[in-house]
């Protein structure tokens, strides 16, 4: 029997008894960086994977990061617990819109360790874009208006509503409404308008970087008589006129203007006086309007407040602002060429007898009455309007279009005939 093991056995021995463990040297530990991901504006998510932990226990591992390269713990950091199991890290607090270094970390007895770099850029919030929805309900003093917003552009509406005014291009620092703080549709009320004026609107919404507009459109508004009634409005030249005729059966104090609905009683009539063309109120007035004679429309009191009976001169500024010759104006009789087709309506004559309504004026065939026997005539094919300007001690000067003619008609003729009106802003 050997009396003791060799210097060998006695090594291999103490080594499988795991006598010499201790004297292995411990490392830092081993992992990389998860990928980016749920990047926001102001927030992210990383994390990381252990691999080893070097032969100590892992006390803290977390990510690390910066807006430079190799971002360490004393940089910003999370702090994701103990030991070797894979985790999850919020990065928080980031800024909008900026490029950031990120590396996992751990650290053990020996030191710390990082993961492999990884870079991203935090969301940025852009301009909300939206669009604004053209106006309804439009009256005198009021319209509804609308937009909607697609999208917040990454950020938070504060604000959104219509902005309104008399100049192109209306902002927030003018007349607007405010209609809440979400995407998606929405309408406002436009209010404190003026009859007879021409407003331009846009959508808008504001987020953090600044308020955005819709596109721009416009309207004018119509002008409302003592009645009621509501006229469509129209600026032609440098003037506003009414689209429509007038079908006011009142003057504007409120006191009645005289219905003259038998012959007898029209043509014996001195005073202003009013008829329906063929005594049908119901059909003619929402189309038509009423007819009137020359002393209704010599009348300062006719009209809305704040219009009156367009002129003479008026006619003639707004036949000119079409083209027509100014030595043309003062010729009695048929004047211009295509300058009646602009006034009349697009709809609403004979076949082939409307107009292209480029002025605006929208001129229907409402007839006449004569002034020696009350008769109606020319519904469907002639309009005929009155001015405010006297010929003569019997007679006023008017305009007629005809469906079968593009020029415009200038005469005069007996104070007593029926006639249409158009009222012209002040």
């Amino acid at each position: 029997m050997k009396k003791g093991l060799t210097f060998f056995a006695l090594v291999g021995l103490m080594s499988a008894m795991g006598l010499f463990q201790g004297c292995k040297k411990a490392t830092v530990p081993e992992l990389t960086t998860a990928a980016i991901s749920e990047i926001g504006l102001t927030s992210a998510v990383s994390g990381g994977t252990i691999i080893a932990d070097g032969g100590e226990e892992i006390t803290v591992k977390g990510v690390c990061w910066g807006t430079s390269v190799n971002p360490t713990v004393a940089d910003s950091k999370t702090s994701d617990g103990k030991g070797t199991a894979n985790f999850v890290s919020n990065l928080v607090g980031l800024a909008e819109g900026t490029t950031y270094y990120v590396r996992a970390y751990a650290t053990n007895e020996v030191g710390t360790a990082y993961g492999n770099e990884l870079t991203f850029t935090t969301n940025e919030v852009t301009a909300a874009v939206l669009t604004t929805t053209e106006a309804t309900n439009i009256t005198s003093t009021t319209a509804s208006a609308g937009g909607n917003i697609t999208s917040a552009g990454g950020g938070t509406i504060t604000a959104r509503g219509i902005c309104w005014g008399t100049a192109p291009n209306p902002t927030i620092a003018g007349n607007k409404t405010t209609n809440g703080t979400d995407i998606g549709t929405f309408t406002g009320n436009i209010t404190g308008l003026t009859d007879g004026t021409t407003y331009y609107y846009r959508a808008y919404a504001t987020n953090s970087t600044g308020t955005t507009y819709g596109q721009e459109f416009s309207f004018i508004t119509p002008v409302t008589d003592i009645e009621g009634n509501l006229y469509k409005t129209a600026v032609i030249g440098t003037k506003v006129w009414m689209a429509e005729n007038l079908k006011v059966t009142k003057f504007n104090d409120n006191t009645d203007i005289t219905l003259a609905s038998a012959d007898v009683d029209w043509i014996v009539l001195t005073g202003a006086g009013y008829c329906w063309y063929s005594n049908d109120p119901d059909f003619n007035k929402p189309v038509y309007g009423a007819l009137y004679n020359w002393h209704a429309a010599n009348s300062a009191n006719i009209c809305p407040t704040g219009w009156h009976v367009a002129t003479d001169a008026e006619y003639n500024a707004l036949e000119t602002s079409l083209g027509l010759a100014q030595a043309d104006v003062d010729i009695w009789g048929w004047r211009g060429t295509d300058h009646g087709s602009k006034m009349k309506s697009a709809t609403g004559w004979n076949a082939g007898e409307n107009g292209t309504n480029a002025s605006g004026f929208t001129a229907l065939p409402g007839g006449y009455r004569y002034y020696s026997d009350g008769e109606y005539n020319g519904q469907n094919s002639i309009g005929y309007f009155w001015t405010a300007t006297e010929h003569d001690t019997d007679r006023g000067w008017y305009r007629r279009l005809d469906g079968n003619s593009a020029a415009v008609y200038k005469a005069s003729t007996d104070k007593r005939a029926g006639k249409s009106i158009r009222c012209v802003k002040n």
